[in-house]
């Protein structure tokens, strides 16, 4: 995978999490991985179209899942995942992917994103690649979101 396709998912995470409040993320792992990805707890996939095809799925833990909407709605306590903090899961993947597609525009590729879809539960595979894809572990104060980065030119 191109590493120039790669890198506006970093940059739009790193800068976008410390604007809503949340510590200064740190890049902590990268792999490659083969085909599905396997959820964490909290799954959000978001497709690329035009010059971009493939997908992002935003992985993490309920208890990140539930910190993160916590942060977001001021700190009020999240004890559920419930419809609330799924809506901030699923804006919050709104925010990063449409950074995300503003980086890529700025490469001069032409994108659109499609409407995020959560899914909640672990351990269940989500197709995002008929090959390989790259999992980016981004660090947010000792909590991680994986990154599941597969997108390629057309």
């Amino acid at each position: 995978m191109d590493a120039k396709l790669v890198n506006p998912f970093i940059d739009a995470f790193t800068a976008v999490m410390p604007q809503i409040g949340f510590p200064e993320p740190k890049r902590a792992k990268v792999t490659v991985k083969q085909k599905n990805a396997v959820s964490l707890g909290v799954s959000v996939i978001v497709g690329f179209t035009k010059q971009i095809r493939g997908n992002v799925v935003y992985n993490m833990t309920e208890d990140t899942a539930k910190f993160i909407a916590s942060t977001m709605m001021m700190g009020m306590p999240v004890d559920n995942f419930d419809e609330m903090a799924q809506s901030a899961i699923s804006e919050l993947s709104n925010m990063l992917t449409a950074n995300t597609a503003t980086h890529i525009a700025g490469l001069g590729l032409e994108v659109d994103i499609s409407t995020p879809s959560l899914s909640i539960g672990e351990d269940f595979q989500i197709k995002i690649s008929s090959s390989g894809y790259l999992a980016v572990d981004m660090d947010l104060g000792g909590r991680v979101v994986e990154l599941d980065i597969s997108v390629a030119t057309t």
